[in-house]
């Protein structure tokens, strides 16, 4: 009878220890979705300005319509990416491609002097830093969430229902982490 009880105890004590490792993960689950979710509000407050700077830069196309063209570009394929790591692929491309724009205003006087780009400009630049704060809060989630999938006991009830690591908020490409330079 005894043995039973202990048994009994033994089981209720793993399905306790199951469900609440389980619980943990949805939990950390929910809060990247959470965080990727707070930087794609921010990304898209920042691609809905790229058109009214684009279209200020217009005047200047004949010099530099190919940087127009990358930002655009680069605009609507994140506009179009379906899942987090093509999302953050695309939103690396545009990162770089908008350090190209802003730095034109170096080279063009009258278009350092216009108002509204300059007003466009601010804007973004605050949005840059808002989503560098939630790409830090993102990292710092996903990367608690990838420590609990892949940490024992954990790592048995995450792939037992399919918790998945979730991709970090990173530059790939080492053209992109490389200062802006402008030549003429």
């Amino acid at each position: 009878m005894i043995a039973v009880i202990v048994i009994l105890l033994v089981i209720a004590f793993i399905v306790m220890l199951f469900v609440g490792v389980y619980n943990k993960l949805v939990k950390g689950r929910n809060f990247v979705e959470e965080a990727f979710s707070t930087i794609d509000a921010y990304l898209k407050k920042r691609y809905d300005l790229i058109p009214n700077l684009v279209s200020t830069v217009k005047g200047y196309k004949d010099y530099e319509g190919e940087t127009l063209e990358r930002v655009i570009a680069a605009r609507n394929r994140y506009m179009s990416a379906t899942t987090p790591s093509e999302k953050i692929e695309n939103e690396n491309m545009i990162s770089g491609a908008l350090g190209k724009l802003f730095a034109l205003k170096e080279a063009y006087p009258e278009l350092k002097a216009n108002q509204n780009f300059m007003k466009l400009q601010d804007e973004l630049s605050n949005i840059e830093t808002d989503i560098l704060q939630s790409r830090k809060y993102y990292n710092g989630t996903v990367r608690n969430y990838n420590t609990s999938c892949e940490t024992f006991p954990n790592v048995i009830v995450a792939n037992m229902f399919g918790f998945k690591k979730s991709p970090f908020f990173k530059i790939e490409n080492q053209e992109e982490k490389k200062n802006v330079k402008v030549e003429f």
